[in-house]
């Protein structure tokens, strides 16, 4: 069998910026195992610009995104396998896996970083009433058919979900001639990031209807029609509001989820808001050598953040492999009123460099509010924000010195003043 110091089970912008990183800082033995035929993961299909602002400081389509990294790899000259599916993940850091070349293979790793992304929920995942019929895809999947294979999936079209992939594939469909008669969201306020939502309904007039949800599908064969419903604030339909469109395609954006099979196996802890592991601030998980990062973490806003975090795992992972990572439990950090989540999980200080990063999402629409931050149940810092919203990563950057007298747990909350 045999042996890699880093095996990394994901092709995308999370494992390519740790396979980089890792490699930097000094693991050479480094090997990338890639499901898919090519490099670069869900980037290759995002053909719009947006990419790249925050780490390279020009505006990329996805795939040029991917080919900057793709480049350093090969350069560099780090070990990767495509058409190679994880079949099997062990405590012990075995891998299997399968591919048309190879077979079935196992290897050992000293350490594993997790980037295997995330996975759109489906119909059945929110349960429509309504018959079965063809012409209802995920949002990403249409995405992948339109971009990568040519193919326009409909010419009629509704959307459900205002998710940053629901919005652009309104203007992408659009501007393929097709006429989106319309995106519904059941939140009152839009999941998808402001600027989408500007260059992508508004720029085109595409209505957005908040507080809706989709009540019936009809056509046996094919979707012809739908019926939307406004909802009460239990999220209830309700009677006498209802709309029915004409389209012969539904397109969903209702959420994605982390893809965490291989972590289940492992026996990972997972969160049970974030739906990925539990890590800390090495982005280590609940099994020691066993790192995750990107979307299989927590599903991000921004690709570049992706990117980011790929690259600390990396980092972390080489440490780990020198010795150089303290095995010690630390204090917690917790989301409270207003917040969904905090990651890192758990901060062991005797890692944290010179700062540590507190990524974390609101549950509501914010306006003039303040951040509050709490150590050990003692208000710490206040910090004034103009705007916040779920489907915007806020970030907190807190200086070693300043949590080196935590005992049990940082906790932050969102109010106002």
């Amino acid at each position: 069998m045999k042996e890699y110091e880093i095996v990394i089970i994901g092709g995308g912008s999370a494992g390519l910026a740790s396979a980089i990183e890792a490699y930097k800082n000094g693991c050479k033995s480094i090997l990338i195992l890639e499901r898919d035929k090519e490099l670069g993961g869900i980037l290759l299909q995002c053909i719009h610009n947006g990419f790249g602002l925050h780490m390279f400081s020009e505006e990329l389509s996805g795939p040029a995104y991917a080919e900057r990294y793709i480049e350093q790899l090969k350069e560099l000259g780090i070990e990767f396998k495509v058409n190679s599916m994880v079949i099997h993940l062990s405590k012990d850091k075995i891998i299997q896996y399968v591919n048309p070349t190879e077979g079935y293979v196992s290897v050992k790793a000293k350490a594993v970083i997790l980037a295997m992304g995330c996975r759109e929920r489906t119909r059945g995942a929110i349960a429509i009433p309504g018959y079965r019929p063809s012409g209802i895809w995920t949002a990403g999947t249409a995405q992948r058919y339109l971009n990568m294979e040519g193919y326009l999936v409909g010419k009629r079209v509704f959307i459900l979900g205002s998710g940053d992939i629901g919005l652009i594939m309104a203007r992408r469909m659009t501007l393929e001639g097709a006429k989106v008669c319309g995106v519904a969201e059941l939140m009152p306020y839009s999941n998808g990031l402001p600027r989408n939502i500007k260059q992508c309904l508004e720029d085109f007039d595409i209505p957005l209807y908040l507080s809706h949800t989709i009540t019936n599908i009809k056509g046996k064969d094919r979707i012809n029609s739908l019926v939307i419903a406004q909802v009460d604030d239990k999220l209830c339909p309700i009677k006498g509001t209802e709309k029915e469109f004409e389209v012969d395609t539904l397109l969903l954006s209702v959420g994605l989820i982390p893809e965490n099979g291989l972590s289940e196996e492992a026996d990972i802890l997972l969160h049970e808001k974030t739906k990925g592991a539990i890590v800390n601030e090495s982005y280590e998980t609940s099994v020691e050598g066993i790192f995750a990062c990107g979307n299989v973490l927590h599903v991000h806003d921004l690709v570049d953040y992706v990117s980011s975090e790929g690259m600390k795992a990396g980092r972390a992972a080489a440490k780990y492999m020198k010795g150089e990572l303290t095995q010690k439990e630390g204090f917690q950090t917790e989301g409270k009123d207003g917040i969904g989540y905090v990651l890192p999980h758990k901060v062991n200080v005797d890692n944290v460099e010179d700062k540590i990063e507190c990524m974390f999402r609101v549950t509501g629409i914010y306006k003039k509010a303040v951040i509050r931050v709490y150590k050990d149940g003692n208000l710490f810092k206040t910090i004034k924000k103009q705007h916040m919203a779920p489907a915007e990563m806020e970030k907190l950057i807190l200086k070693k010195e300043e949590i080196e007298d935590i005992k049990s747990v940082l906790s932050i909350e969102a109010g106002y003043e």
